[in-house]
């Protein structure tokens, strides 16, 4: 991370498609370790393994590139949660997720960073969960939206934020549910709340079909996301 206070950093994002034909799947099972196969292998139908396996698959090679290592020798340790980072000591921090059919990946040099993809929650299951556990203006804004539509997209645009927030430090999410999230895309927050110290850094992500995006990272310096699909 540069100390530069006119250079922006840049957080490297994928989105990553997970339905994928078997032969694709079959090549990126190849890389995965004996833990991944393992996981992939119990899943709970053949779709949902299919797409873990191409989700830890594309992270490997991806990872793998950035830091100039074969994909199947990447390692990986695990923070607090099994929040996990790259076994070798590179500067670099990664963080992904996955819900459906999509998968995100950040990747940020000297600091760490969350990233958070959903699907859009069906109307009504958001403003629910808003109203109990939000705080008052991430709250109304879900619950004053001019449609129950408008109100899936504020609250999921809301979680994704919260999640990210939440996986930069490696929290629990109940610790970021009352982080106040409500404005305008990027963010600052001075207090992490309960997570842990600030400040933090936040954005929207643009990312295709019916899902919103979000990433974070720690500190106080601004960043710009630099966006690639991955084919």
């Amino acid at each position: 991370m540069s100390t530069d206070p006119d250079v922006i950093d840049v957080i490297d994002v994928w989105s990553i498609p997970t339905d994928r034909p078997p032969a694709v799947v079959r090549r990126l099972y190849g890389l995965l370790d004996a833990e991944e196969r393992e996981r992939a292998d119990r899943a709970h139908d053949p779709r949902q393994g299919a797409r873990f396996t191409v989700v830890r698959g594309a992270v490997r090679l991806l990872v793998a590139e950035r830091l100039g290592v074969a994909p199947a020798d990447l390692g990986w340790r695990r923070g607090p949660h099994g929040r996990p980072s790259p076994a070798v000591d590179s500067g670099i921090d990664v963080n992904w997720s996955a819900s459906g059919a999509l998968a995100l990946l950040a990747v940020a040099d000297g600091r760490r960073v969350g990233a958070d993809v959903e699907q859009l929650r069906p109307p009504g299951v958001g403003a629910r969960i808003a109203r109990r556990h939000f705080p008052p203006a991430d709250a109304a804004l879900v619950l004053d939206a001019p449609s129950p539509a408008d109100g899936a997209e504020r609250f999921t645009r809301l979680w994704c934020r919260r999640e990210a927030c939440v996986k930069v430090y490696g929290g629990r999410l109940a610790q970021g549910l009352g982080l106040p999230l409500a404005g305008p895309s990027p963010l600052r927050l001075p207090d992490a709340g309960p997570l842990g110290p600030g400040p933090l850094r936040l954005a929207d992500v643009p990312v295709p079909g019916p899902f919103r995006a979000a990433v974070a990272a720690d500190g106080d310096r601004p960043f710009t996301v630099r966006r690639h699909h991955w084919a």
